[in-house]
């Protein structure tokens, strides 16, 4: 009966055979983690397409106080709060064109960076005035109009430029 006991044993564990064919499927992690990347990407874009200050785009009006009238100035959104700014105001030989990029910091801040060009006979006898780079307009009224800051044109005058919404 001793050896009975381990010869029985030795035969069971000899005759357990392990089955070589898995009844669970594999699956691709790298597919799995791509699709939640999908998702989140998804998910992010949505909310980094909404502003997060007041929208901004469509046509307004841009006013130079050396320049009477009214010239035209359009914001097309290309980002959140960010805008692609082009413009111009003429009369008769005198103009101003603006044309850039601009981003909304705040409600009362606009950064700017692009070029404002402008030729006014009173100043230089209509020499072309070249500003690129950043520039600011602010706001004092709620967003009705902004200003541009650094108003010191090629000629040593003060402008002042707006942005009418």
């Amino acid at each position: 009966m001793k050896k009975i006991v381990p010869l029985l044993m030795l035969l069971l564990v000899c005759s357990c055979k392990k089955s070589t064919v898995s009844d669970t499927p594999k699956v691709d992690s790298a597919k799995i983690i791509d699709s939640i990347n999908a998702v989140r990407t998804k998910i992010n874009d949505s909310i980094l397409s909404h502003n997060r200050f007041r929208d901004w785009a469509g046509e307004h009006s841009l006013t130079h106080d050396m320049i009477p009238g009214k010239g035209h100035v359009q914001f097309s959104k290309i980002g959140r709060d960010t805008y692609k700014i082009t413009g111009k105001i003429t009369h008769g030989k005198d103009y101003l064109a603006i044309d850039g990029t601009g981003e909304i910091r705040s409600e009362r801040h606009l950064s700017f960076n692009g070029t404002i060009k402008q030729s006014l006979q009173a100043n230089n006898a209509g020499k072309i005035d070249v500003r690129s780079g950043r520039k600011t307009f602010l706001t004092k009224d709620g967003g009705k109009s902004f200003r541009l800051q650094e108003s010191l044109n090629g000629s040593g005058s003060a402008d002042q430029i707006y942005i009418k919404f």
